[in-house]
């Protein structure tokens, strides 16, 4: 919700049954924000659904652009007329969402070249900034998992996620386009 990497903080959502146990969780252990996060966090909030529009706006783009490459098998991203949901998506989202997923070709060692060569897009496990960040997820946040569990989940050894940031878009596929040679 900060979009700015400074603090964490969010909402719980979710059926009474689970929102119960959160609670009780909650109530026992004491977790609270501090006074400044708090504020950061309402100052935050005042930019959320612009920033949100063009996170949306680049990830569409960078997908589109995605689709065509030599160099990519797959994207995932809702609002794609070739993803599986792509209807569904459209009947319940406004907007396709800040984070684009595609299978870079090479698999594991492809995904990790293509993260090692990114100058502008920073790598990070954590989604969500002003600035585009990219994980491969087989070598960091999935990677204790074994092969069979990670391709359970989605996790290809080539898969790549993409939180658009909000650069200019060109920029963004700029420095993509360069990591895919």
């Amino acid at each position: 919700m900060d979009g700015q990497g400074r603090v964490i903080g969010g909402a719980i959502v979710g059926k009474k049954e689970l929102i119960k146990e959160i609670r009780f969780f909650a109530r026992h252990t004491g977790p609270s924000m501090s006074p400044f996060n708090a504020w950061i966090l309402s100052k935050s909030l005042e930019t959320l659904a612009v920033r949100m529009e063009q996170h949306c706006k680049n990830a569409l783009e960078l997908a589109s652009y995605l689709e065509s490459h030599k160099n990519v098998e797959k994207v995932r991203y809702p609002f794609l007329k070739s993803h599986p949901q792509y209807q569904l998506a459209k009947k319940q989202m406004r907007l396709g969402g800040g984070v684009v997923s595609f299978e870079v070709k090479g698999g594991i060692d492809g995904g990790r070249k293509f993260l090692n060569s990114l100058k502008m897009i920073s790598h990070s496990a954590n989604l969500g900034d002003t600035r585009s960040i990219a994980t491969h997820p087989a070598s960091t946040t999935h990677s204790k998992l074994s092969e069979e569990e990670r391709l359970s989940v989605g996790i290809t050894p080539g898969l790549v996620r993409i939180s658009a940031g909000l650069e200019n878009i060109q920029d963004i596929i700029k420095d993509v386009e360069q990591a895919l040679k």
